[in-house]
């Protein structure tokens, strides 16, 4: 008899997340912090506004407080550090995300550099990644978190197996290949240079599709009974899995939408309140 197919829903782990989050959130607000996460969108692509507005909703519904940080299209490097600098020195903002891709005159890395670490609640800054790597980081990266929530959840073993990321981003690739390799799995990290993809993916007891290229994996690269994640949102709500195909051989996988992008959200929640009760701590012991 052939086991149930597992739809990994991504909905249902975000409101697991989000339940716990609830009376931590009631905690702070009693002793006078309001959890604070400011947004910084550049320009005025509308799939970034739509992400921002995503996250502002989903912290109104929450307890959480939501600054939103407009800025121009033509805004420079200088300038968008300027106001990075100005947040991270405002006591009541607690957590700091800078909406990607910025536009091309900006240096992105520079940009997200100059979030505070102890703001940096969606791991982008070089130090967090490091933290991350080395298995400390208070705040992995959120996607990559997410991934490995979803698993947790579903009590999903990721000890001794065999793991494939495809995808090399510092934001998604990397960290989530790093913290499969710290909860003892074997991680192949996949990429637009990787020869033979298809036979490596065909090796994973767990597939990561991190690509950014909408249906790129396909069903006869799984291996039968892998779990397979999809971390891409393309236009048309299409992820970079052939959700269809690939679900005749997977054991369990996470559809698009509804999959890892709500956990990716509850996860930025989460990280936000942790970096309130930090501050509420330092209040306590100073």
């Amino acid at each position: 008899m052939t086991a149930a197919k597992v739809i990994l829903d991504g909905n249902q782990v975000a409101m697991d997340i989000k339940e716990k989050l609830s009376g931590r959130v009631m905690s702070l607000l009693e002793q006078g912090i309001v959890p604070c996460l400011a947004t910084i969108l550049v320009g005025d692509d509308p799939s970034s506004a739509t992400y921002v507005r995503m996250k502002g909703n989903a912290c109104k519904r929450l307890g959480i407080r939501s600054i939103r940080v407009e800025l121009p299209e033509n805004t420079s490097t200088d300038e968008l550090i300027a106001a990075i600098q100005e947040l991270n020195a405002d006591p009541n903002v607690h957590g700091i995300l800078l909406q990607h891709p910025v536009p091309h005159q900006i240096d992105e890395r520079a940009a997200f550099e100059a979030i505070s670490i102890e703001k940096d609640v969606d791991g982008v800054t070089t130090l967090g990644f490091a933290q991350n790597a080395f298995g400390f980081a208070d705040f992995p990266s959120c996607t990559p978190a997410a991934i490995v929530a979803i698993l947790d959840y579903y009590h999903i073993p990721i000890e001794g197996k065999h793991a494939v990321v495809i995808g090399r981003s510092p934001i998604l690739g990397k960290p989530v290949s790093l913290m499969l390799l710290n909860k003892n799995a074997t991680v192949t990290t996949c990429h637009s240079k990787t020869t033979n993809l298809e036979d490596i993916v065909r090796l994973g007891d767990i597939v990561v599709a991190a690509v950014g290229r909408p249906k790129f994996v396909q069903g006869d690269w799984i291996k039968p009974g892998a779990v397979v994640l999809d971390a891409g949102y393309n236009e048309g709500n299409i992820g970079d899995v052939d959700y269809a195909d690939c679900l005749e051989k997977a054991s369990a996988i996470t559809p698009v939408p509804a999959g890892v992008g709500p956990v990716t959200i509850a996860t930025l929640l989460k990280h936000t309140v942790e970096a309130a009760e930090k501050l509420a701590d330092f209040r306590k012991n100073s």
